[in-house]
Protein backbone atom coordinates (compact mmCIF):
# COMPACT_ATOMS: atom_id res chain seq x y z
CA UNK A 1 0.00 0.00 0.00
CA UNK A 2 1.29 3.40 -0.63
CA UNK A 3 0.49 6.98 0.88
CA UNK A 4 1.59 9.56 -1.48
CA UNK A 5 0.74 13.88 -1.67
CA UNK A 6 0.93 16.02 -4.63
CA UNK A 7 2.45 18.46 -2.93
CA UNK A 8 5.01 16.87 -0.37
CA UNK A 9 7.29 13.93 -0.83
CA UNK A 10 8.39 11.49 1.81
CA UNK A 11 10.95 13.22 4.27
CA UNK A 12 10.16 16.90 3.09
CA UNK A 13 8.43 20.13 4.01
CA UNK A 14 4.92 20.08 4.37
CA UNK A 15 3.61 23.20 2.80
CA UNK A 16 2.76 26.45 4.94
CA UNK A 17 -0.73 26.47 3.43
CA UNK A 18 -1.47 22.79 5.33
CA UNK A 19 -0.17 24.36 8.30
CA UNK A 20 -1.38 26.72 11.05
CA UNK A 21 0.59 29.67 9.87
CA UNK A 22 -1.18 29.37 6.86
CA UNK A 23 -5.00 27.81 5.23
CA UNK A 24 -4.07 25.60 7.75
CA UNK A 25 -6.31 22.93 5.13
CA UNK A 26 -5.45 19.18 4.80
CA UNK A 27 -2.68 18.24 2.10
CA UNK A 28 -4.24 16.61 -0.55
CA UNK A 29 -3.10 13.03 -0.47
CA UNK A 30 -2.84 9.70 -2.79
CA UNK A 31 -3.89 5.97 -1.75
CA UNK A 32 -2.69 3.77 -4.04
CA UNK A 33 -1.60 -0.42 -3.87
CA UNK A 34 -4.71 -1.49 -1.67
CA UNK A 35 -5.26 -5.14 -0.11
CA UNK A 36 -8.22 -6.60 -2.44
CA UNK A 37 -9.83 -7.30 0.98
CA UNK A 38 -9.58 -4.02 2.48
CA UNK A 39 -13.47 -2.63 3.93
CA UNK A 40 -12.23 0.67 5.25
CA UNK A 41 -9.09 2.79 5.98
CA UNK A 42 -8.04 4.66 9.02
CA UNK A 43 -5.80 7.96 8.93
CA UNK A 44 -4.45 9.25 11.67
CA UNK A 45 -2.00 12.50 11.55
CA UNK A 46 0.27 13.24 14.36
CA UNK A 47 3.70 14.77 16.11
CA UNK A 48 5.85 12.18 17.63
CA UNK A 49 8.26 15.23 18.73
CA UNK A 50 5.44 17.28 20.06
CA UNK A 51 6.98 19.45 23.03
CA UNK A 52 6.56 17.71 26.57
CA UNK A 53 7.57 14.73 25.23
CA UNK A 54 3.89 12.94 23.82
CA UNK A 55 2.96 13.03 20.52
CA UNK A 56 0.22 15.06 19.44
CA UNK A 57 -2.69 14.21 17.30
CA UNK A 58 -3.74 16.45 15.05
CA UNK A 59 -6.61 14.50 12.16
CA UNK A 60 -8.09 11.21 13.38
CA UNK A 61 -10.16 9.90 10.54
CA UNK A 62 -11.89 5.95 10.11
CA UNK A 63 -14.62 4.41 7.79
CA UNK A 64 -12.83 5.99 4.66
CA UNK A 65 -14.39 3.70 1.99
CA UNK A 66 -12.20 1.13 0.79
CA UNK A 67 -12.94 2.94 -2.87
CA UNK A 68 -11.99 5.93 -2.04
CA UNK A 69 -7.64 6.84 -3.31
CA UNK A 70 -7.84 10.23 -3.01
CA UNK A 71 -8.18 12.74 -0.38
CA UNK A 72 -8.77 15.83 -1.69
CA UNK A 73 -7.45 19.35 -0.32
CA UNK A 74 -9.13 20.48 2.76
CA UNK A 75 -12.00 18.24 1.65
CA UNK A 76 -12.80 14.54 3.33
CA UNK A 77 -14.78 12.15 1.22
CA UNK A 78 -18.39 12.09 3.32
CA UNK A 79 -18.69 8.71 4.10
CA UNK A 80 -15.53 9.30 6.75
CA UNK A 81 -15.94 10.02 10.59
CA UNK A 82 -13.68 12.60 11.74
CA UNK A 83 -12.51 12.10 15.43
CA UNK A 84 -11.47 14.54 17.87
CA UNK A 85 -7.55 15.76 17.93
CA UNK A 86 -5.59 17.35 20.17
CA UNK A 87 -6.71 20.84 19.71
CA UNK A 88 -10.72 19.65 20.90
CA UNK A 89 -11.92 19.61 17.71
CA UNK A 90 -13.24 17.06 14.74
CA UNK A 91 -11.40 18.49 11.89
CA UNK A 92 -7.75 19.07 10.56
CA UNK A 93 -5.32 20.79 12.36
CA UNK A 94 -2.54 21.71 10.72
CA UNK A 95 1.15 21.50 11.73
CA UNK A 96 2.05 24.38 14.17
CA UNK A 97 5.22 23.34 16.11
CA UNK A 98 6.24 25.85 18.91
CA UNK A 99 8.59 28.88 17.09
CA UNK A 100 12.43 28.07 17.03
CA UNK A 101 11.94 24.22 17.61
CA UNK A 102 13.77 21.91 15.14
CA UNK A 103 11.62 20.80 12.66
CA UNK A 104 8.51 18.74 13.62
CA UNK A 105 7.55 14.79 11.56
CA UNK A 106 3.97 15.01 10.45
CA UNK A 107 3.38 10.97 10.45
CA UNK A 108 0.43 10.86 8.24
CA UNK A 109 -0.55 7.12 8.87
CA UNK A 110 -3.14 5.17 6.95
CA UNK A 111 -4.47 1.48 8.25
CA UNK A 112 -6.06 -0.39 5.67
CA UNK A 113 -8.94 -2.87 7.65
CA UNK A 114 -11.20 -6.08 7.06
CA UNK A 115 -14.05 -4.12 8.84
CA UNK A 116 -15.97 -0.70 9.71
CA UNK A 117 -15.34 0.38 12.63
CA UNK A 118 -18.26 0.55 15.21
CA UNK A 119 -16.93 3.99 16.88
CA UNK A 120 -18.81 6.57 18.34
CA UNK A 121 -18.97 10.03 17.02
CA UNK A 122 -16.44 12.26 19.13
CA UNK A 123 -14.20 9.82 19.65
CA UNK A 124 -10.22 10.18 20.23
CA UNK A 125 -7.17 8.53 18.32
CA UNK A 126 -6.69 5.28 21.55
CA UNK A 127 -10.49 4.60 20.79
CA UNK A 128 -9.70 4.18 17.09
CA UNK A 129 -6.72 2.51 17.68
CA UNK A 130 -8.36 -0.18 20.43
CA UNK A 131 -10.96 -0.71 18.08
CA UNK A 132 -8.80 -1.90 15.13
CA UNK A 133 -6.56 -4.00 17.05
CA UNK A 134 -6.30 -7.55 15.16
CA UNK A 135 -8.34 -5.70 11.46
CA UNK A 136 -5.05 -4.08 9.93
CA UNK A 137 -4.46 -5.52 6.63
CA UNK A 138 -1.80 -3.37 5.74
CA UNK A 139 -0.33 0.15 6.98
CA UNK A 140 2.13 2.82 5.30
CA UNK A 141 3.20 6.45 6.72
CA UNK A 142 3.93 9.25 4.63
CA UNK A 143 6.46 11.83 6.46
CA UNK A 144 6.17 15.36 6.02
CA UNK A 145 8.19 18.18 7.90
CA UNK A 146 7.90 21.73 9.35
CA UNK A 147 9.52 24.35 11.84
CA UNK A 148 8.66 27.54 12.40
Amino acid sequence: MQLTSPVFKYNEDVSKKHTCDGENVNPPLVISDVPKETKSFVLLVDDPDATGGGTFNHWVIWNLPADVREIAEGKLPEEAVQGVNDFGREEYGGPCPPAGNPKHRYMFKLYALDIFLDVPFGSGKKTVEHAMTGHVLDQVALIGLYGR
